[in-house]
């Protein structure tokens, strides 16, 4: 028979790994989509919870009154949301991109209700958050996230956190660094194409004056772009993969500065 019994302590211990696994299941990419319903998310997180509990050793939490209960609980909820958000701070990266893309083909004044985030995103940032969200699960890429959460059980043992603020700033001083070059890494065909039309518009208002530019030029603008999209769609692996590393460093470097 199984034995289905535990202890006061064992459930503790259970619930604080619980708090952690559904923190970061709120915040990361995939598992947090909006579109899920919650019970399916808390169903999930008491299943991971559950294995994590059977597979990892236990240690003593320690602590005195009720607080200092609440306090632990407040401390892995933050842990597992740190976590949570290094992987999903990356794919904010495409609708970076998307707003560059639409600004410079004339689709900056056009947006679109993202039924994932919930805002309003532009048309170029829905194109890129699916495309990019379907090679995360192609590549398996959810597969290393949920796994690096389970590691962070080892690394970082419950109620032995520590947030070193100092290297968190750290880390997202260099994370804004590299969201600017590898949006702008994504972006870079469109707005090549769209600076030479622009120059090329330019030599011809000189040439014909009489020719109203500014009405040609935006649906020139708009029709090079989208084609700009469709010839380049084929580069969006590469771009997948510098989101897909710029994610694991990012996993990885929350999970040691809180360890």
């Amino acid at each position: 028979m199984v034995d289905l019994s535990f202890s006061i302590a064992d459930l503790e211990y259970f619930l604080l790994i619980f708090v952690r696994v559904t923190s970061f299941i709120y915040i990361a990419p995939f598992f947090s989509m909006s579109n899920t319903p919650n019970r399916v998310k808390v169903g999930l997180g008491l299943l991971i919870a559950y294995f994590i509990d059977r597979n990892i050793p236990h240690v003593v939490v320690e602590y005195e009154t009720l607080f200092g209960f609440a306090a632990i609980v407040i401390k892995e909820a933050a842990c597992g949301f740190l976590i949570g958000l290094g992987a999903n701070l990356c794919t904010t990266i495409v609708s970076f991109s998307g707003h560059i893309t639409d600004m410079e083909t004339g689709l900056s004044m056009a947006s679109l209700f993202d039924p994932l985030t919930k805002e309003q995103t532009s048309i170029s940032g829905i194109y890129y958050n699916y495309i990019i969200m379907l090679m995360l699960l192609v590549s398996g890429m959810h597969q290393f996230i949920l796994g690096a959460l389970i590691e962070t059980f080892t690394i970082i043992p419950i109620n032995t956190a520590e947030f070193r603020m100092n290297e968190i700033a750290d880390t997202m001083l260099q994370f804004l660094r590299n969201y600017i070059i590898i949006g702008f890494r994504i972006a870079l065909p469109v707005f090549i194409v769209t600076i030479l039309v622009n120059a090329i518009l330019g030599i011809l208002a000189k040439v014909s004056p009489q020719m109203n530019m500014f009405a040609v030029g935006i649906q020139i603008k708009i029709l090079i772009g989208i084609g700009v999209l469709l010839v380049t769609a084929g580069m969006l692996p590469l771009a997948a993969d510098m989101i897909f590393g710029e994610m694991k460093r990012m996993v990885t470097a929350f999970a040691y500065v809180l360890g």
